[in-house]
């Protein structure tokens, strides 16, 4: 559906020039919903422009829904625009129009008939979950709210591609939640291709299949969401992992507990799939002769799967702690002895 084959952007200024994009080769399958994360400066956001046709690459071709749109203009890549939409972070909304008349608008622009625009209209709004707010205005509206307009406003033309640019930044973590439950119904129900734009972990934890890791305007890692989990090879990606997994407050009392114990092991458990439905702590207090103390645990469910984050400290005679951790690495389950945070 999308790819891209060594594309680099550059920007031209007076002060130098401003790599934005470094020889980026991406492929998106159909339906697929994918993600783009990195930190502010990145280049997600130059990459995006230049998906939907914003910004030319300055080397490299970009081809989406079968167009190459990096070498096509005018007429053409209006018409190329309409299988394409977007989601913005801060929604973009019309202020003067109610929420019937914002998902509206882009039908009049194409040209629909005013009969055939109500009733897709009318399909939007209860696909977006916004019944009863037909005609009201984004001032009356949560931040929830108007980003299902604004997801309703993006299907009308019914695209083939939807780019989603930071969409949940601006809302709470609740919010936020319900926004992507939206997002993974909509690619489900209609096959949509979505590409999602974030810095933020959760988001690509919780409805991507596949993520790309943005550094400097070069990706720097790319995979399935439950095998980047598992073992993120770059330093960046490892950072962006624990978002997730190691919050800060495990961080803390890790660093706490090895401060103050001098005996044991402390192991941190990485369990994926049906590992981190097993008894698996159960089954070493049974088995040997040792102490095991839970200090901090996480299971989070990818698209594909559990990915799960366990720390424990084993204490006993060393020989006997050795074996709880062959044990456990036996139970196709990683264990990593923990020294320092």
């Amino acid at each position: 559906m999308i790819n891209l084959q060594h594309v680099s952007k550059v920007y031209r200024s007076k002060h130098g020039d401003v790599n934005a994009v470094q020889d980026v080769t991406l492929a998106i399958k159909k339906g697929e919903i994918f993600g783009i994360i990195g930190y502010s400066g990145a280049g997600k956001s130059s990459l995006i422009r230049l998906l939907n046709g914003l910004e030319k690459p300055t080397s490299g071709t970009v081809e989406v829904a079968g167009r190459t749109i990096s070498q096509i203009k005018g007429k053409k890549l209006r018409e190329a625009r309409q299988e394409i939409s977007m989601i913005f972070q801060h929604f973009n909304l019309l202020w003067s129009r109610t929420v019937r008349d914002n998902i509206a608008f882009p039908l009049e622009i194409a040209g629909v008939k005013k009969e055939k625009r109500l009733k897709r209209v009318d399909e939007l709004i209860k696909l977006v979950g916004l019944e009863g707010k037909e005609n009201a205005y984004p001032s009356q509206l949560s931040g929830g709210q108007k980003q299902r307009v604004g997801i309703a406003r993006a299907l009308a033309n019914n695209p083939k591609v939807l780019l989603c640019d930071e969409a949940t930044s601006a809302l709470d973590p609740q919010t936020t939640d319900s926004i992507l439950g939206l997002l993974s119904d909509i690619n489900e129900r209609l096959g949509l291709t979505i590409v999602l734009i974030t810095h933020e972990m959760h988001v690509i934890r919780k409805i991507c299949h596949r993520v790309a890791v943005m550094e400097n305007g070069r990706v720097v890692e790319e995979g399935d969401v439950l095998n980047v989990f598992r073992k993120p090879k770059e330093d960046m990606t490892k950072r962006f992992v624990q978002q997730v997994t190691e919050p800060e407050e495990t961080k803390e009392t890790l660093k706490h507990f090895l401060e103050e114990t001098k005996t044991g092991q402390t192991i941190q458990l990485t369990f994926v799939g049906e590992a981190a439905e097993s008894p698996l702590i159960t089954q070493i207090i049974r088995k040997f002769d040792v102490e095991v103390n839970i200090l901090q645990g996480k299971i989070s469910q990818t698209q594909d799967g559990a990915y799960g984050s366990l720390f424990i400290h084993v204490d006993g005679d060393a020989g006997e702690v050795s074996r709880v951790v062959e044990f456990i690495k036996s139970r196709q389950v990683e264990a990593e002895v923990i020294t320092n945070v």
